[in-house]
């Protein structure tokens, strides 16, 4: 049986459900369910997806896994519910998308909208054992992602790629510089911005790279 995943994707992945990697990864998260609490909810598994169609997809923005926290995970990296007070990292965005595009910071952590404007949202793990960061990596889900990357590079031309920190700039090997922006910088975690996320422009970059192949810049307003 493949995951309820939305329809162009399923498409595109279809071929990664059936490898053996898939089969052992949904064995483990039926025992971790069984013995553990662990988010996202299984509906909210493969949100980035849903809200971004593989054809709408315009800009990558790579997590490493979903929040921890009881009530923050919804599918979307770096995005927590309505409701739910925005992270350190996500605050630390909202700063540089301030001083980059002059847009106020938002009060709500909910990215679904820039997701729906062609924002992919994706965790390199989709999902976590409550209370325990990284629990799930080394799972099975970093093929998955990364032929998800793949697929964007390959069957894709003039996305952006947006690597924060060293986990997701160790997926530029996955990505042809040569049909897409790539654009690196240090993580937004306050322990890192400073050196080299803030200041870093990349949403302004993203959007002139975006208009120069003739496409239409995203509303980073949330």
């Amino acid at each position: 049986m493949n995951p309820q995943i939305e329809e162009s994707w399923l498409a595109v992945l279809a071929e990664e459900f059936e490898k053996p990697y898939f089969a052992s990864l949904k064995a483990f998260l039926v025992e971790e369910k069984r013995q553990y609490t662990v988010y996202p909810s299984g509906r909210l598994i493969f949100n980035a997806f849903a809200h971004t169609p593989f054809h709408k997809v315009k800009v990558v923005i790579l997590g490493q896994d979903p929040y921890h926290g009881a009530g923050q995970a919804h599918g979307l990296s770096f995005s927590v519910p309505t409701g739910v007070a925005p992270p350190p990292s996500l605050v630390n965005i909202f700063k540089e998308i301030e001083q980059d595009l002059g847009i106020p910071p938002s009060r709500s952590g909910n990215l679904e909208q820039w997701a729906d404007r062609g924002v992919f949202l994706l965790n390199a793990t989709l999902t976590v054992r409550a209370a325990t960061a990284g629990s799930h990596q080394n799972r099975g889900w970093e093929p998955f992602t990364d032929a998800v990357i793949q697929a964007l590079s390959e069957q894709r031309e003039h996305l952006v790629f947006l690597l924060w920190g060293n986990y997701a700039r160790a997926k530029k090997k996955l990505i042809d510089g040569q049909k897409h922006l790539i654009l690196e910088s240090a993580h937004p975690s306050p322990f890192s911005a400073y050196n080299g996320f803030f200041g870093c422009k990349h949403f302004s970059q993203a959007n002139a790279y975006l208009q120069q192949n003739g496409l239409e810049a995203i509303d980073w307003k949330v």
